[in-house]
């Protein structure tokens, strides 16, 4: 189903209000939405934001809200959708558009595998109807007009699971390109080059830790000294101080992105208070949620640098050359943490970009090993 045709049955039924999280599976409507919306549609830092922003809408105009997510993401909705949304509180209509990632039958990545088995019975237990978009434009007609009927009487949540391919290939019209030096994997390159042997990292999901798998296979390094959090989006600079107040011998480097590092913002707070000297917190900046469509993110409208220091980083830094990251991370090794560092690059990865070999499982013992080799 081309999104296009999805989006018109949306308006024909007066859903014109759309926010959320982007997801690989709803790539193509995600885009469509960013041209075709302008005033009406907000990307939020997470799914819980997102139900927040959707509630707003409604209580301003009395009309149904759209939020998407990927199913990973739901886990950060349930708060909201039980808390305020539900019928037994507030009682707020919002179509939730799910990308349906590990659906059981299709392959996927680990991380995924059990949100996928769990979708369906996690929206049957926070008690919202649902229906499967498989890509049939009739089914999607009917579909939304039980939504809104169902949204109507019961002032209540419906939600749409997207199964894979669901959705046509849409090419954006107005694609923001940058002019920085540097790709992610440049800076990550550069990054593990700088570190020393007992130097740890945590990386963040999507393509920033496939990236760093795939140098460290190249360089044939291993991976025992790097935590790949290849789910959990938002979560790994807490992983990264968990593991440097533990280790307070070792430098523990965090490796961030923008849309990351904004999915739980309040985590630098907690990174600057804690003082942890040996935490060195590194967020590549490219203004896109690059692993699942290179949507934009505020990354490049906000400044990370102000709010690090305004939290109590002790060192901020700055770099976009790959002469800047050189020397930026020579002075991050050095100094006292909480040290901070933003490096500005272009969105855009490698279409032959590999994926971890080895199970999360055996990256854990390996890491634990590492760990605790003082």
């Amino acid at each position: 189903m081309h999104p296009s045709y999805f989006f018109d049955i949306l308006h024909e039924n007066e859903i014109d209000f759309f926010t959320g999280v982007p997801d690989s599976l709803l790539k193509s409507f995600c885009a469509y939405i960013i041209d075709h919306v302008a005033k009406n549609h907000i990307i939020a830092a997470n799914e819980g934001n997102a139900v927040g922003l959707a509630i707003g809408y409604h209580l301003a105009t009395n009309k149904i809200p759209l939020v998407y997510m990927q199913n990973s993401g739901l886990g950060n909705a349930i708060n909201p959708l039980l808390s305020l949304a539900d019928t037994d509180v507030y009682s707020i209509p919002i179509l939730l558009i799910i990308g349906w990632r590990g659906e059981p039958g299709y392959h996927d990545e680990p991380q995924h595998k059990k949100q996928g088995r769990v979708t369906l019975n996690n929206l049957d237990a926070l008690g919202i109807p649902w229906e499967i978009i498989t890509g049939s434009v009739e089914e999607a007609v009917i579909g939304v007009q039980k939504a809104v009927r169902f949204m109507n009487e019961n002032n209540a949540p419906f939600a749409f699971v997207v199964k894979k391919g669901a959705f046509d290939s849409y090419t954006p019209m107005h694609d923001k390109k940058t002019s920085y030096p540097l790709k992610r994997e440049n800076a990550i390159k550069l990054i593990i080059e700088s570190l020393d042997d007992r130097d740890i990292v945590v990386s963040t999901t999507g393509m920033a830790s496939r990236e760093v798998f795939e140098y460290r296979e190249s360089l044939t390094h291993g991976h025992r000294r790097d935590f790949l959090t290849i789910g959990g989006m938002g979560h790994a600079s807490q992983i990264a101080l968990g593991i440097a107040i533990h280790k307070p011998n070792r430098q523990v480097f965090c490796l961030d992105g923008d849309g990351s590092a904004l999915m739980h913002l309040g985590s630098m707070a907690i990174n600057g208070v804690q003082k942890s000297p040996n935490f060195k917190h590194i967020v590549i900046n490219n203004g896109a949620h690059d692993s699942v469509g290179g949507q934009p993110t505020v990354g490049f409208d906000i400044n990370f640098r102000e709010i690090a220091k305004a939290v109590g980083y002790v060192t901020i830094l700055y770099a976009e050359t790959r002469e800047e990251v050189i020397s930026r991370l020579n002075i991050l090794k050095s100094v006292q943490g909480p040290a901070f560092l933003e490096i500005r690059v272009n969105k855009g990865g490698r279409k032959d970009l590999g994926r971890p070999i080895t199970t999360p499982i055996e990256n854990k013992i390996c890491f634990m090993k590492f760990l605790n080799e003082d």
